[in-house]
């Protein structure tokens, strides 16, 4: 799948902020984007080396919407491998929608949801497996979901089912040629290592399996339901398991609340 269109999004969280950053990706980006960028030493953004930024304004016409950084990567060597232009400007949100909708006007459609990551898949830059651990990093709120999505990330149970699938097509090569000279009663792989082989790959898938349990619990936490009979001290257990006072904690039945 080959995207010819050029998207645009907030890479930074809305609201107020001391800056934001937008980003467009696609074949046209740097075009676009020179097309509304005046820099400071007088630079021409499309002819500027990938990975380098660039001081400057974005101006509509002749109206100078903000002074901006604005950082180049060229395809391939860049997140969706595609040419990608970010645009860091001050955080108001009218500076930003005003950029934002600027391109919108001048070749550039509003990204879906995970679009960015979406085109690095489709480009070859990251695996299935990768592209869900961006989400897992950016949602990550404790250290063992961090280390997990960036294990993921940079490729650990990628490589790990890569070099797994070189070795069975190696051996199921060698058992095809088997085949193709069984008349001459030839053997040309070796059964032990082959058996060896299998044992091994049963192993890591069953690690594999039983790695998804204790992720899934790290990232999304257990439900757990404290039972019982009114004013049996039910919320005074869920205050000392959370070291806080979560739950108002009354004599009368069936008043208590919490937070």
């Amino acid at each position: 799948m080959i995207q010819t269109d050029t998207i645009i999004a907030l890479a930074t969280p809305s609201g107020s902020g001391a800056i934001a950053i937008i980003r467009l990706s696609g074949p046209n980006a740097i075009s676009i984007a020179s097309n509304h960028f005046e820099s400071i030493s007088g630079k021409v953004l499309g002819k500027q080396k990938s990975h380098t930024i660039h001081l400057g304004f974005i101006k509509d016409g002749e109206n100078v919407l903000d002074q901006v950084l604005v950082s180049i990567f060229k395809n391939p060597n860049s997140y969706t491998g595609e040419n990608i232009i970010e645009i860091s400007c001050h955080g108001s949100p009218y500076i930003q929608q005003q950029i934002i909708q600027l391109f919108l006007r001048n070749g550039c459609r509003t990204a879906d949801a995970g679009e960015f990551t979406l085109r690095a898949f489709l480009n070859g830059k990251m695996d299935l497996s990768q592209a869900e651990a961006v989400a897992d990093l950016i949602s990550s709120d404790n250290a063992a979901s961090h280390q997990i999505a960036v294990q993921q990330m940079r490729g650990g149970f990628s490589n790990e089912i890569k070099n797994l699938r070189a070795e069975l097509l190696n051996f199921a090569s060698l058992i095809e040629l088997e085949l193709d000279f069984s008349e001459e009663d030839v053997e040309f792989a070796d059964r032990t290592q082959f058996k060896e082989l299998l044992t091994r790959i049963q192993k890591v898938l069953k690690s594999l399996i039983d790695s998804f349990a204790v992720g899934n619990v790290i990232k999304n936490g257990i439900p757990v339901a404290i039972v019982g009979e009114p004013n049996v001290g039910k919320s005074t257990l869920l205050n000392a398991f959370l070291n806080e006072e979560r739950a108002l904690v009354s004599d009368i039945a069936g008043t208590t609340r919490d937070t």
